[in-house]
């Protein structure tokens, strides 16, 4: 079986129940976004796909990045410069961000002690967190 075997599956079966065809185009676009580690936007994406298909439109891979948003599979971040970002979601652990506002750098972090104060915190208010985000701004090493 193949390394993203189960997310191929998961996304063929999304198609299915919402009416979608199974398409190579489709496929292709899913494999090089399970490839790619990071933060990509749909622009980046499309080059990627782009490269290795150059029959693939903008508009496909856009519509795919939103159905791999839909089935779980992708997390849709906005990280503050207007772009839309997706990055891997399905079997990754969670983590926040420090984002450079000079270099766009993204640092992505974990922690406990951040992670049991928000449980605290949803807990004092009766509130249950479906998921969260922390971002934090400011300038990196090597931008400082």
């Amino acid at each position: 079986m193949s390394e993203f075997a189960k997310e191929k599956e998961i996304f063929l079966e999304h198609l299915r129940v919402a009416g979608f065809k199974k398409t190579a185009q489709r496929e292709l676009i899913l494999e090089v976004f399970l490839r790619t580690e990071g933060h990509l936007s749909a622009e980046d994406l499309y080059q990627l796909v782009k490269a290795e298909d150059p029959s693939v439109g903008f508009t496909t891979v856009y519509r795919t990045l939103k159905l791999l948003a839909e089935c779980g599979l992708a997390r849709e971040e906005g990280l503050g410069d207007d772009r839309m970002r997706y990055e891997h979601l399905y079997n990754h652990q969670h983590h926040d961000h420090l984002i450079c506002t000079a270099c766009g750098r993204l640092i992505e972090f974990y922690s406990d002690v951040i992670e049991r104060k928000q449980d605290e915190i949803a807990a004092e208010h009766s509130f249950k967190p479906t998921r969260h985000s922390l971002r934090i701004w400011g300038l990196c090493s090597d931008c400082q």
